[in-house]
């Protein structure tokens, strides 16, 4: 096995990481915005409650400069435990969609369920908006872009992914019997 640190591995971490931070900022933006009326500050001010506490939603835009980078922080963790999974088990990259979806929704599952209730983020009321836009979210803007970036990235690092190309002749060494 390659090492953690090879340049295909940082480089799908990397790629991942930063598509799914993006995405799932701009559809949290939005969806917050549209269902609670949120600004993006707001929003960002909420996920520093979780290392802040209630006084991050008086820190202005520095505590929400917090969240955000708590936000890239949780995003680059997830590409890391997606992309070195794969290079276990190829069939994470190998059927990227589904494997990507579900790990989205795992994703999802543990930040909302594990995660936030163990941090010093307050208690807030169950929406099925943005239940539904979590799950569906997740799936589509976190797990399917982190395992696309993996399977493009790591695939021509990989030995499966060293098939013939057309044109190319496979040289292999003749032994003659004894």
């Amino acid at each position: 096995m390659k090492p953690f640190a090879s340049p295909a591995v940082l480089k799908a971490i990397l790629a991942g990481g930063l598509a799914a931070a993006i995405l799932d900022a701009v559809d949290a933006i939005v969806a917050f915005k549209v269902v609670l009326g949120f600004d993006p500050i707001p929003i960002y001010q909420f996920v520093a409650s979780g290392m802040l506490g209630p006084s991050a939603f008086s820190g202005g835009i520095a505590s929400a400069l917090v969240g955000v980078a708590v936000h890239f922080t949780v995003a680059f963790s997830a590409a890391a435990a997606f992309v070195l999974a794969s290079r276990r088990l190829p069939i994470l990259r190998e059927r990227f969609l589904a494997s990507g979806a579900a790990f989205g929704v795992g994703v999802y599952m543990v930040m909302n369920y594990v995660v936030i209730p163990l941090s010093r983020i307050p208690p807030s009321p169950f929406s099925l908006a943005l239940f539904l836009n979590g799950i569906i979210g997740h799936a589509l803007l976190v797990g399917i872009p982190i395992a696309y970036a993996a399977r493009r990235l790591l695939s021509t690092s990989t030995s499966e992914a060293r098939a013939l190309r057309p044109g190319q002749r496979l040289l292999v060494p003749v032994v003659a019997p004894e």
